[in-house]
């Protein structure tokens, strides 16, 4: 069993819904403009996380058979509750458990960066049919902008901050988060290396702005509780990568801070003061084809 991930680096929940939000249908027609798999009859999720995109992909392409597959037991198990209607799988990208010539199309978000880019697109090409497509997702340069009453800090959070920095730094040196990340310009030379041929570039924004009034209130909130949810994920951590640097009473008092934040900020949604906090992510999609 392998839960490194979900528990040190990224909490379930709060990954899934980030990316329900990434990958809402309101975004759909520019992925699947820059995917251009629609004759696909088979896809691979490689690194699928909790599951979101690929149930998007399942929504998206409901006559191809989706696979969601991650290293991470937990996000798995987590993945096939969601969408028991969906293929999850334990596999780690460094040893796909498929045969050579599977797959119509395979699919990663953010994973690239974790993994040495031969390996990571070596494999994806040995389980490709030929003719099959390749989808690499990266996060690249965004806009994040706090509400000002997210950013106004108290001294009691400022020491805190100051006194666990370089934890969650040594984390992520500690489990290779991002160990191998390749630029725009190398993660192309990197796929096109391993053989895959018309390679493709595109740039989608993703535009997460709760104040732009083309969002309901709905999915409004659910940027703002989105927001709140990675906040408090952070002192969660704490306990296990930084023992001894803050106490229980310390977390507990700075949970109580962030969430009456985040509170507030919903209060100003809800009486029509517009703040105007933003993430802003701009997705590069890579597309080759074997």
């Amino acid at each position: 069993m392998n839960t490194i991930w979900s528990t040190y680096l990224q909490k379930i929940g709060t990954l899934y819904q980030t990316r329900q939000l990434r990958f809402d249908d309101r975004f759909m027609d520019g992925y699947k403009c820059a995917f251009n798999i629609a004759n696909a009859k088979s896809i691979l999720e490689i690194g699928a996380g909790p599951g979101a995109l690929t149930q998007a992909m399942k929504r998206w392409y409901p006559k191809a058979h989706v696979i969601g597959s991650d290293r991470d037991t937990a996000f798995i198990e987590f993945a096939k509750n969601q969408a028991p209607y969906i293929e999850f799988i334990e596999a780690d990208i460094n040893a796909l458990p498929f045969d050579n010539d599977t797959f119509d199309t395979t699919i990663s978000n953010t994973v690239q960066e974790h993994v040495e880019p031969n390996k990571f697109f070596g494999e994806q090409h040995r389980v490709l049919r030929p003719g099959g497509v390749c989808l690499v997702l990266s996060a690249r340069r965004g806009i994040n902008i706090s509400a000002s009453v997210i950013n106004k800090m108290s001294d009691f959070e400022n020491e805190l901050y100051q006194r666990t920095d370089n934890y969650y730094k040594s984390t992520d040196g500690k489990y290779g988060v991002g160990k191998y990340g390749c630029s725009e310009q190398e993660l192309a030379l990197a796929m096109a290396k391993q053989g895959f041929k018309n390679i493709q570039t595109h740039y989608l924004t993703i535009n997460l702005t709760p104040d732009s009034e083309q969002y309901d209130k709905d999915f409004a909130i659910k940027m703002i509780e989105a927001n709140r949810r990675v906040h408090l994920d952070s002192l969660e951590y704490l306990p296990h990568i930084a023992p001894n640097v803050v106490t229980i009473d310390e977390i507990d008092k700075w949970t109580t801070i962030i969430n009456q934040k985040y509170d507030m900020r919903i209060e100003h949604y809800h009486n029509g003061n517009k703040l105007w906090d933003t993430n802003v992510s701009v997705t590069m999609v890579l597309r080759g084809i074997k």
